[in-house]
């Protein structure tokens, strides 16, 4: 098993730089999600770790060796991709054990090899079928077996659940997650789908345009957004956002003059810059008993979730989503009074999106 060390790494497509410059630890045993929204270059950096990717500068290490133009198959780690890539013509058996093969493991070995894999992931009754005699399930769990014989110094992920439908996708999430608390590996995994970075990841990596925006864990990149861009792609739904100003010795919407009530000790980044941008979460409104209290909204379209229900309205020239009990039963066009939950406030600098200080 092994860290992953990336220092000042640039990659560039002719004059475009996809990485800019980048730098990240991860450390060994560590599940590490990277996610972003579509071409913010987190296939890119998996394929660079992998080696299937050359490097216009910087270092890449995987332990303590530089793997800068060492080939991919030199490099003992393993990446399951998000079409399997599995041989169709063999069996599921020949398909895990194929690259033992190669490296003149003996017979012996590799059965159990195989065998323990399979066991690990509940494919045992399928080792002697082909590809084609599976499910997307199947074939992804098979595709992982292949990687996990191998024993690397590294699983690499690439969006390996988009194939799937959405309730396998959270089963076998979670089966990926069990497996790395059982195999203490070093994993990476790659997803633009923020659900499956928060709950599989032991820290995430938000990127977006090369960058890394924020690199921390789960819980603290839901509750600690570094700036508005992760603040508005971690959480679903989004976090609502809305200009504001300090007038006087008060939080008011920017457009229509309304009074945010917010704690005093919250407002003091506010007080300091003037105006910004304040974020709350659907699930962080909370509706005020005593209408006074709060900011009346008129509710434009409700989406009953079962275990909740969402409530659409506009506030202060925005459009905004809360969270509220179904209990409420909430209908289009009711009054509602709406107040932010106190301590769950986020206040972002209005010229570039980072957090007020």
């Amino acid at each position: 098993m092994a860290s992953i060390s990336i220092r000042n790494l640039i990659k560039r497509y002719g004059t475009f730089a996809v990485i800019p410059d980048l730098n990240l630890e991860i450390a060994d045993h560590e599940f590490v999600v990277f996610v972003g929204p579509s071409g913010c270059g987190k296939s890119t950096l998996l394929r660079i770790i992998a080696g299937l990717e050359p490097i216009t500068a910087g270092e890449v290490y995987i332990g303590d060796k530089r793997v800068n133009g060492i080939p991919a198959a030199q490099r003992d780690i393993a990446m399951v991709f998000q079409d399997y890539a599995l041989y169709p013509h063999m069996r599921v058996y020949e398909n895990m054990s194929f690259a033992l093969e190669l490296r003149g493991t003996p017979k012996a070995e590799i059965d159990a090899r195989v065998k323990r894999a399979a066991t690990l992931l509940h494919i045992e009754p399928y080792l002697d079928r082909k590809p084609k005699e599976l499910s997307g399930g199947q074939r992804q769990r098979v595709a992982m077996g292949r990687a996990i014989v191998r024993n690397p110094k590294a699983f690499l992920f690439d969006e390996p659940l988009s194939n799937l439908d959405a309730k396998l996708r959270g089963q076998v999430r979670a089966e990926i997650k069990a497996l790395s608390q059982e195999l203490k590996t070093t994993m990476v995994f790659v997803t633009h789908d923020q659900i499956e970075a928060m709950t599989m990841a032991d820290r995430i990596v938000v990127l977006q345009s090369g960058t890394v925006q924020q690199y921390d864990t789960p819980e603290a990149v839901y509750e600690r957004p570094a700036n508005q861009f992760v603040a508005g792609f971690i959480g679903s739904p989004a976090m609502n956002f809305f200009p504001v100003e300090w007038r006087g010795e008060d939080v008011v919407f920017s457009q229509g003059g309304a009074t945010v009530p917010l704690p005093k000790e919250s407002c003091a980044p506010l007080r300091r810059a003037g105006k910004g941008v304040l974020g709350i979460r659907p699930e962080h409104f909370a509706v005020a008993p005593d209408p006074a209290d709060g900011t009346a909204v008129t509710i434009k379209l409700v989406e009953p979730l079962g275990s909740d229900t969402l409530i659409h309205f506009d506030l202060a020239g925005a459009s905004a989503i809360a969270r509220v009990d179904p209990s409420l039963r909430p209908k289009v066009g009711d009054l509602l009074s709406l107040r932010p939950q106190p301590g769950k406030t986020h206040l972002f600098d209005s010229s570039d999106g980072q957090v007020l200080q």
